[in-house]
């Protein structure tokens, strides 16, 4: 099976859906099922959740991203220029990682947090354009006006939400919310 025809996306979801596939093989499920579980599969929410392509702009939903690690891949996935939408209780994140596909993939910053200077901080030198914001509603708004068509708005904060949100998936819901409203 072609990984095109996954529903998934992101070579990490590749990698997992190979050892799946392996394993159902293993147990001998027919190569047919396990096309068809695979090309049907839908991601949980918030995890590179599509959310919406307004005039050729294409919307992630990332909001699981806490982390540096699971940014990386978020960020990894995609070719075409992304809106970065990132930020919020920073727990002494190491960026460096990021650096890479920052200067590669990343035309803009949206932060989204209380407390934004470790992203500044950090991507100050990687990206001309760094931009705050203080709600979901905010960031979606600014990013769709910073993109252009066949660009990408990934939210993938790479931080905990507790500054602004209840939690994550609250981040995440008022983020698709918010795109919706666009």
């Amino acid at each position: 099976m072609p990984l095109s025809e996954s529903a998934l996306i992101g070579k990490h979801n590749a990698y997992n859906s190979l050892a799946a596939g392996i394993v159902a093989r293993i147990f001998e499920l027919k190569k047919e099922v396990i096309k068809e579980s695979m090309a049907s599969f839908h991601n949980l929410e918030h995890r590179l959740e599509f959310i919406a392509k307004i005039n050729d702009i294409r919307f992630i939903n990332d909001s699981k991203a806490t982390n540096v690690n699971s940014t990386w891949y978020a960020l990894e996935t995609f070719e075409q220029p992304i809106i970065w939408i990132a930020g919020g209780v920073d727990k002494g994140n190491d960026y460096t990682d990021l650096i890479p596909l920052v200067q590669k993939k990343v035309k803009a910053i949206v932060c989204l947090g209380e407390d934004n200077r470790p992203i500044h901080e950090a991507f100050a030198k990687e990206v001309d354009l760094i931009v705050n914001t203080k709600s979901a509603q905010e960031a979606a708004k600014i990013s769709y006006q910073l993109a252009s068509k066949g660009d990408l708005v990934l939210l993938s904060p790479a931080c905990a939400s507790f500054d602004l949100f209840e939690d994550y998936e609250d981040r995440g819901r008022q983020f698709k919310q918010a795109v919706r409203s666009l």
